[in-house]
């Protein structure tokens, strides 16, 4: 019997090992090793050496797991049957295995760019966009590398312009039953000024072709707003090519098109036309989850080459977590939902993830043509594929106006815990009320394993810092523009809960996010009679409402095919907002020690000042409205909130709030103790009624 029990055993080895060649990492190649951060040492965990190169991937269209990934089955295959894929990537580890925490944090690049270093750095780093992967954001305190984190990020986008270290994928083309790169319809949207852009509408990405330059078998339209009448722009008033100086400058190109008349900064302009060559974008899914897998459990490549991560031959990574912000938050919620925190060996790949800024948006990486760098907002992209799309919950839920039943978790042996975290703006403009309550207002379930957290009265990127007083508008905003990052404090303490929920099942803070318990959501209209009449300041009367579009019968919520046409549609949903307080402040959710102590009242929308788009949302960013110096100040004015004197007497008062304040987060779990300290001590130096 015990040599039975060993035979069967060597079976049940082997056929894992046939299982997970399927799909893997066939080479990684290191091409470049060094000292991080010039040698230095963080904590325990010692120095850190910073790798880069290329890791080489295989999938086999075959595998039911991978059957999801649209067009698949169109990309060219090796003398195996099998499609091969790349991508640069970027690792940061201990010199010294044995003295770091063995566990992994996987950082999402945004469009190509490595910003999760700046999301976990205090006092907040300056994010450099298009930072040199071989020289990555400044980490700052290091607090990852202090904690003793293996640090990774590699490419997953196939459309990514690698110029100045950007990391992208190199992904295969799809192909028609001739052999021939597929051709159809797509439509893309310009907002933008001079006389040519490049076809994608951005230099950072590469361009779809067009298969054909005759303008007439194309259609480009205009409007004057988001809402308003598209007119068709006649066929001998552009040209596919780039024209610096108009017309008489053109050079005809199939990657960038030409308006004789120029391109006018206020308009929209609309273009549909026969694109060439479509990624099988859905691969970046299988990069992020093979790498991963790999690094985690493998000890050798194919080749030999060993597993960075391997120590002495032994891999002893224990965790694996991942982190991805705005496009790719939307992203991780597209990896969960379809499937791919599974592995080909059927191991769950991420532990847990921290899913930051994405309202109810998925990214929709896995379509064909797809274009994963645009996001659907109020003022941008309204009626196209990047909105959110049901399912919009965690849960499995019914949508009551779509009818879909659906959830993003639903895999339970594979499904990792998950921390979403949104700011303001993304119940304004990423229809983030969703995430609690449905089309109709009702409420849905929040799955065990998950955690909404709400940044109160945060922009998209953050907002000011405690005692800053920012005195600039952003570009063509009515209000002055909130600074950046102010949350760091947060995603850092956020970090060390997911951690120790996902390793040691401690629980993490209870969810805080409008929607849940008696945290209140309320209508445009009832927002806006909520928000105190302040002087010079309009409060929104458009926010980025939710329909489901018909894009066609080839398009499921997985992804698929679109048709070029714009979409049919739908019925709306009931999009709701926060509400706020007498000082125009957001109610519920995290407040962080600038809006729990503030010198102004800070939202998470602004809006256009002037000109044909006036009135419409400005984009991703918020508003910072100054509270007046003093009680008479207030009253010349006429404005309702209190003064910063009437608040705080004087700046120690006002430090004094700022020690409470950060006390009570701390206790929270939503600050950690040395950011505490930080904190008190910017608001000691600040200016703040000095």
């Amino acid at each position: 019997m015990k040599a039975l029990n060993i035979i069967v055993a060597i079976a049940l080895a082997l056929g894992c090992a046939a299982t997970s060649v399927d799909a893997r990492v066939v080479r990684i190649e290191v091409k470049t090793r060094r000292a991080f951060d010039g040698g230095r040492t963080f904590g325990d965990a010692g120095a850190f050496e910073e790798l880069q190169g290329t890791v080489y991937l295989e999938v086999d269209p075959k595998n039911p797991l991978d059957a999801v990934i649209v067009d698949l089955d169109k990309a060219p295959r090796n003398a195996r049957g099998m499609v091969e894929f790349s991508t640069a990537f970027v690792l940061v580890k201990p010199v010294d295995m044995s003295r770091g925490n063995r566990k992994i944090v996987y950082g999402l690049n945004n469009r190509g760019n490595n910003i999760e270093f700046s999301f976990q750095s205090f006092p907040p780093v300056q994010l450099v966009n298009g930072a040199p992967a071989t020289q990555p954001p400044n980490p700052g305190d290091g607090l990852i590398f202090k904690l003793g984190y293996v640090y990774v990020d590699s490419g997953w986008a196939g459309d990514i312009e690698t110029a100045n270290g950007r990391l992208g994928a190199t992904l295969p083309i799809a192909l028609d039953a001739r052999g021939h790169a597929i051709v159809a319809p797509i439509r893309v949207e310009y907002q933008g000024r001079g006389y040519s852009l490049p076809l994608k509408g951005n230099r950072q990405f590469r361009t779809y072709a067009t298969a054909d330059t005759d303008t007439k078998h194309a259609k480009l339209n205009v409007r004057d707003s988001v809402n308003g009448r598209k007119t068709l722009i006649a066929p001998d008033q552009w040209a596919y090519g780039t024209c610096p100086m108009g017309k008489d400058s053109l050079m005809p190109s199939k990657m960038e098109i030409c308006l004789f008349d120029g391109f006018q900064a206020d308009k929209i302009y609309e273009l549909t036309y026969p694109a060439e060559g479509p990624w099988v974008m859905g691969l970046g899914y299988a990069v992020t989850r093979d790498i991963g897998s790999f690094l985690r459990s493998a000890i050798k490549d194919d080749a030999g080459n060993p597993n960075p991560l391997a120590d002495n031959g032994v891999n002893r990574i224990t965790g694996l977590y991942g982190l991805g912000t705005s496009s790719t938050g939307m992203y991780l919620r597209d990896f969960i939902y379809l499937g791919f925190n599974e592995d080909e060996a059927h191991h769950k790949v991420f532990d847990a993830v921290r899913i930051a800024l994405p309202g109810t948006h998925r990214l929709f990486a896995n379509t064909e043509f797809a274009d994963p760098n645009v996001y659907s907002s109020q003022n941008s992209h309204a009626d196209f594929l990047s909105h959110s799309y049901p399912p919009l919950t965690y849960a499995v839920t019914t949508d009551p106006i779509s009818g879909i039943r659906d959830g993003i978790l639903k895999r339970p042996a594979t499904d990792p815990f998950v921390f979403h975290v949104d700011t303001a703006n993304e119940f304004w403009q990423m229809n983030a009320s969703h995430n609690t309550r449905n089309g109709r207002g009702e409420p849905v379930p929040i799955p065990d394993n998950v955690r909404l957290y709400f940044l109160a009265s945060h922009p998209h990127l953050g907002a000011t810092g405690v005692g800053a007083s920012p005195t600039n508008k952003a570009g063509r905003c009515e209000q002055i523009a909130n600074g950046r990052l102010s949350y760091t404090p947060v995603m850092r303490a956020l970090l060390v809960a997911l951690d120790a929920w996902a390793d040691r099942g401690e629980l993490p803070p209870p969810s805080q996010y409008p929607g849940i318990g008696g945290a209140a959501l309320g209508s445009l209209k009832e927002v806006a009679g909520q928000f105190p009449n302040i002087p010079g300041v309009h409060f929104p009367e458009v926010l980025n409402e939710l329909v489901v579009y018909d894009f066609g019968r080839r398009f499921t919520p997985k992804g698929g095919f679109l048709t070029g046409d714009a979409p049919r549609r739908g019925t709306p949903y009931a999009t709701l907002l926060p509400m706020t307080d007498s000082d125009g402040l957001d109610k519920d959710g995290i407040r962080t020690v600038d809006v729990a102590v503030p010198i102004g009242t800070n939202t998470g929308w602004n809006v256009v000042a002037d000109g044909p788009r006036r009135g419409d949302l400005c984009g991703l960013g918020g508003s910072y409205i100054p509270f007046a110096k003093s009680k008479a100040e207030r009253k010349a004015s006429g404005d309702s909130r209190p003064s910063i004197e009437e608040r705080y007497v004087n700046h120690d008062g006002f430090v004094r709030a700022v020690d409470a304040a950060a006390r009570k987060l701390v206790s929270q779990h939503f600050m950690l103790a040395e950011d505490a300290e930080t904190t008190v001590e910017i608001a000691r130096v600040s200016k703040v009624l000095q």
